[in-house]
């Protein structure tokens, strides 16, 4: 009786694609739903700026682990732009929130960068001007032997 009922059930959820739940939605609902202006912005500074993000992620964490981490440009959020010398002028300091990952997208910490940006930095155009380590993640066990 039990087996037959599980089959009816089956069949009709087959036939008519009742949808089953599934836990492998996004649980991110900060993350944006379309496209906008404001968001390609961001997305062509963070192309611009990861190079210098990379390298100070990478000297804070080699410290303390085995592997790197990787910090995607979707997994870095604008907290505050100021422009420094008032209207049109192109001198910015800039603060960002990374989390860097390990492996299939594990985070290991959460970071804060504060950059200044201008064509007067000698050496190029961005200069660090801050960096505060504000999180650390707990790996899961499978991913403990990366940790120092």
């Amino acid at each position: 009786m039990n087996k037959c009922f599980i089959g009816l059930i089956l069949a009709v959820v087959t036939i008519f694609g009742l949808p089953l739940p599934s836990h492998a939605e996004v649980t991110d609902y900060t993350s944006p739903k379309k496209d906008s202006a404001q968001l390609q912005y961001q997305d062509i500074l963070m192309l611009f700026l990861l190079p210098h993000i990379d390298e100070v992620v990478d000297r804070h964490y080699s410290h303390t682990l085995k592997e790197l981490p990787v910090v995607y440009p979707y997994f870095v959020d604008v907290i505050q732009v100021k422009r420094v010398n008032g209207f049109r002028g192109f001198h910015f300091v800039i603060t960002l929130e990374a989390r860097p990952v390990v492996g299939p997208h594990i985070p290991v910490g959460k970071d804060r960068l504060v950059f200044e940006v201008a064509p007067t930095i000698p050496g190029g155009m961005v200069k660090l001007v801050e960096y505060k380590h504000l999180e650390t993640y707990e790996l899961p066990t499978h991913w403990q032997d990366i940790v120092k």
